[in-house]
């Protein structure tokens, strides 16, 4: 037996015809309806759910529109790259790395507003690297090498210059300028040459070409160059004991 309900639809009552006033049953339809009819009726003006751009699928299931769309920026206008939301910007890492290489090379005053650390832990994971190639597991002592040496030329820096200079900055130029001694701990891995008089001699050339790299820059970027052995003598110390790590 089905279950049937009545439905009443008040006409529309003009201001004359109050709630109260006037004959109850003027105007009044009925319409009848069926309770166990499970499809919404749409004759009222309902509308109907709009199209989705990507095809509907289950939880925990993917399609290529949704690896896209999640991985990458086609989908959001004016947005930027995912590398450069990080902070990694390999053009910058480039040229960093092209001016250390070229120490001869004229430096500019501003080439560390963009103290970007991502080009100095790239150069220390390599340099860990190629040390774990050769057998030697000293990731941890360039962690603490590297950190000491940052807050000691942090501390010095401040010191001795007028305008002082940022940890960041300190700890970008100290970690780019560390790429002579990659290519020392490359060639003592490559050629299995640990402890070699060779060796020894391409060490003393890395301090030297990293300590006349990173003293260029904070001498440049702090206008210190009347105090430039000053800076090169503590920056040197640092650059030896990576060469130690490398070499024995």
């Amino acid at each position: 037996m089905q279950q049937q309900g009545n439905v009443l639809f008040q006409g529309a009552r003009t201001s004359q015809d109050g709630y109260y006033g006037g004959n109850p049953n003027a105007n009044l339809e009925f319409q009848q309806f069926n309770y166990a009819d499970s499809k919404p009726s749409t004759s009222y003006g309902q509308t109907s759910a709009p199209a989705t751009a990507y095809p509907a699928t289950g939880y925990g299931e993917w399609t290529w529109a949704s690896l896209r769309a999640a991985f990458t920026t086609g989908g959001f206008a004016d947005e930027p790259p995912l590398m450069e939301e990080l902070g990694i910007n390999f053009e910058h890492i480039k040229n960093k790395g092209i001016t250390v290489l070229n120490p001869f090379r004229a430096i500019d005053k501003n080439i560390m507003d963009d103290t970007d650390l991502a080009g100095p832990i790239l150069f220390c994971l390599a340099f860990g690297g190629f040390l774990l190639l050769s057998g030697k597991v000293h990731f941890g002592y360039v962690y603490g090498v590297a950190m000491l040496g940052c807050a000691s030329m942090h501390a010095i820096l401040n010191v001795m210059s007028e305008s002082g200079i940022d940890v960041y900055q300190t700890a970008s130029v100290l970690g780019y300028c560390l790429l002579p001694m990659v290519l020392l701990s490359s060639v003592s891995t490559l050629l299995r040459l640990s402890g070699h008089f060779v060796v020894l001699l391409l060490s003393a050339l890395s301090v030297l070409w990293c300590t006349y790299s990173a003293s260029s820059m904070f001498t440049t970027v702090l206008a210190m160059n009347e105090q430039r052995l000053l800076v090169a003598y503590p920056v040197g110390l640092l650059y030896s004991a990576f060469a130690l790590l490398a070499v024995f």
